[in-house]
């Protein structure tokens, strides 16, 4: 049988001769930060990274990188450079900023009301020099209440949330219940939607308030610092146990309102860093499927009786490791918990999607993003604002709804200029910091703690707390392991 005329030939190419030559790309604008003492992150303004060895950065940079190389399919994939000819990573590119930067069109979506500033708990961190339950003095009028939902509907966000803070809210309910009725006729008015939150220490929840917060959709979130003895340490009040009041307020408002209806989150003292894991305990016992380990605020009461003083950055960091890492264990052996500030860093990380939290975001989140109605009509950029004007320093008040309008305040020079300068993309020590495009920028703790809305970076306390957690997690994230596949389940 006569051999074919292919016979000895090659049909298809090698996957080699389609490679393209050495250094025939295009670099595209990245920043890079070490990771430890070996990787660095490399991460480009939509927020893509990889994580590369040094070599592989300085080869990157000098455009000597090897075509076919795990770095470079990486690199190339999330658009840090483009081969000559190409035009489909810039599209990309575009379309995943243009996605990043979307939320600014939203504006202020979260409207925060403070219906009193009575309280009937002494809590040793209160952020807001709270009053005594007998101050009526510091309740809501329903003028002001109607001006402050006025202004709330003038928001173009397609997404609104009311959240009544305090003081404890539950002593002026009539006013809450007011705000709540004019809220839900004003959004059937308006084919709005808003979402209902009462921040409260769930001792005052009575059945008739439950009936009216199931009729109207209202939920709740309380704090719970951890088992009996540190919760009553943080939160103390003469007239009751402060623990067995939140555990009961807790499983009413879930036999009412349903398992969802209430969340929690504790706020760390110096007592609960040597406790990280009883925390996580209390909150796994008490059904409570996420936490939110926050660090203490530098304001009110907090700041007056030094327990902001009492720990250090370095060591909430290691608390919040410790927490997280023994988290992550509980996952692995099946019981189900999220650490929700991870999981809004996560989404910074691994998204292009914005989270709505202030103060991950650029320009700064107040006032855009959240803004509060304090109960004598002041307005302020954000909760942390209305806590410095407690202090005596109104710098961040913006106006009264008793005596400007939406445009006053929201064009204020404290705002437009605080936002400005607060681009975190232009800031010094941030444009060229790797973690950049995940970060944001606190200028109200700036202020407090430094006196400037900028901050200096080197020193700032947000830096080097943010800069520690991202390391921490995007080091387990490129570990491969069973860890970092649960951190990615909690973005959903």
């Amino acid at each position: 049988m006569p051999a074919s005329p292919l016979s000895g030939q090659r049909h298809f190419r090698l996957q080699d001769d389609f490679q393209p030559e050495m250094g025939m790309y295009q670099l595209l604008p990245f920043r890079f930060i070490p990771l430890d003492a070996k990787q660095y992150v490399l991460t480009n303004f939509v927020g893509e990274y990889c994580v590369v060895e040094r070599e592989s950065l300085q080869a990157l940079v000098a455009k000597t990188l090897r075509p076919g190389s795990t770095a470079y399919g990486a690199l190339k994939s999330r658009q840090f450079f483009f081969e000559a000819g190409e035009t489909s990573a810039l599209h990309l590119l575009a379309t995943k900023y243009r996605t990043k930067q979307a939320p600014l069109a939203e504006f202020t979506s979260l409207h925060m009301i403070v219906p009193t500033l009575r309280c009937n708990t002494s809590c040793i961190y209160c952020q807001v020099s709270h009053k005594s339950a007998a101050t009526a003095s510091c309740d809501m009028t329903e003028a002001t209440a109607d001006r402050a939902i006025d202004f709330m509907f003038r928001s173009p966000s397609s997404c609104l949330k009311l959240e009544f803070q305090g003081g404890e809210p539950l002593l002026n309910f009539d006013m809450v219940r007011y705000i709540v009725e004019s809220t839900r006729r004003r959004e059937e008015q308006a084919g709005r939607n808003v979402s209902i939150v009462i921040c409260s220490n769930l001792s005052l929840i009575s059945e008739p308030i439950l009936q009216f917060c199931k009729k109207n959709e209202v939920q709740f979130s309380t704090s719970l610092d951890g088992p009996r003895d540190l919760h009553n340490h943080n939160r103390p009040s003469a007239d009751f146990d402060s623990y067995d009041q939140t555990l009961i307020g807790i499983r009413r408002v879930r036999d009412a309102l349903g398992i969802s209806a209430v969340s929690a989150l504790m706020t760390t003292t110096q007592a609960s860093l040597s406790r990280p894991k009883d925390i996580v305990d209390e909150y796994v016992g008490q059904g409570f499927k996420s936490i939110f380990l926050r660090p203490i605020n530098p304001y009110g009461f907090a700041s007056k009786a030094g327990a902001m003083t009492h720990y250090s950055t370095a060591e909430w960091v290691e608390f919040y490791k410790t927490a997280l890492d023994y988290i992550i264990d509980l996952n692995i052996r099946g019981i189900r918990i999220r650490e929700e500030y991870t999981a809004l860093l996560l989404r910074r990380i691994l998204t292009p999607y914005g989270t709505g939290y202030v103060d991950l975001q650029s320009p700064a989140g107040i006032g855009i993003s959240g803004i509060l109605f304090n109960h004598d009509g002041n307005v302020y950029a954000s909760d942390e604002s209305r806590m410095l004007a407690e202090m005596g320093d109104p710098h961040f008040r913006l106006g009264n709804l008793r005596q400007d309008n939406y445009e006053d305040m929201m064009l204020s020079d404290v705002l437009v200029d605080t936002l400005k300068e607060t681009m975190t993309e232009g800031v010094p020590g941030c444009s060229d910091c790797g973690f950049q495009p995940y970060c944001g920028s606190d200028p109200v703790r700036h202020y407090r703690l430094q006196g400037d809305i900028v901050g200096f970076k080197p020193t700032s306390e947000f830096c080097e707390r943010h800069m520690a957690l991202f390391r921490h997690i995007i080091g387990i994230l490129d570990g491969g392991s069973c860890a970092s596949d649960i951190l990615k389940g909690w973005m959903y």
